[in-house]
């Protein structure tokens, strides 16, 4: 029998006040799955250390040599940036530059573009050091009589005869005060020597 003094349950006001059930717990946590992990919001300093990272990246792509600029396939917008920053020669207006093409970078995946600017710079600085090792090898000779054994003793491949002769001919260049044509060319001789042998 209905009581007279209740009032009448406006209809969904049954489910409201019914205590909450295994199945309301169950969507709540769907919707909780739909939602995914919150990534934690980064700091002001490192967006600003980011922001710095990728000018710098910024400006190793201004110093790259076009044919390396245009291997990279990089968006037309900042390939247009990167070129507009070779000809800026105002410091405070390439300064704004660089920040644009910091700006721009952000919409793209740096690390392809950090790796192959890392490799090419790693191959850059090996052939600096085989070079500087040329020259190292040029000047024993040149001053030390017993080097050109110690460079017979680790190259199989040495020919003995034309470099002790370059030797005599650049020791002669430099008693006459003459060009240096011999020395260049024991330069050239010690370096595909060397590039055989590497």
């Amino acid at each position: 029998m209905t009581r007279t003094d209740e009032a009448p349950r406006r209809r969904g006001q049954v489910e409201a006040d019914r205590p909450p059930g295994k199945g309301d717990a169950t969507a709540a946590h769907a919707d909780l799955d739909l939602v995914g992990p919150l990534e934690p919001a980064q700091s002001k300093t490192q967006r600003k250390a980011a922001m710095h990272a990728l000018q710098d990246l910024g400006e190793m792509l201004v110093g790259l040599s076009a044919e390396r600029l245009s291997s990279l396939s990089l968006p037309e917008r900042l390939e247009d940036a990167v070129s507009q920053a070779r000809r800026i020669t105002g410091w405070e207006a390439r300064r704004r530059q660089m920040q644009f093409i910091g700006r721009l970078m952000r919409d793209v995946d740096a690390e392809p573009i950090r790796a192959h600017i890392e490799e090419w710079t790693g191959a850059s600085r090996a052939e600096k050091a085989r070079l500087a090792a040329v020259e190292r090898w040029r000047e024993r000779l040149v001053r030390d009589p017993e080097a050109l054994d110690r460079l017979c003793a680790e190259g199989p491949h040495v020919d003995r005869s034309r470099l002790s002769a370059l030797i005599l001919r650049v020791a002669r260049e430099r008693a006459a005060n003459g060009p240096p044509h011999a020395y260049r060319e024991l330069f050239r001789a010690l370096n595909n020597l060397l590039s055989t042998n590497a």
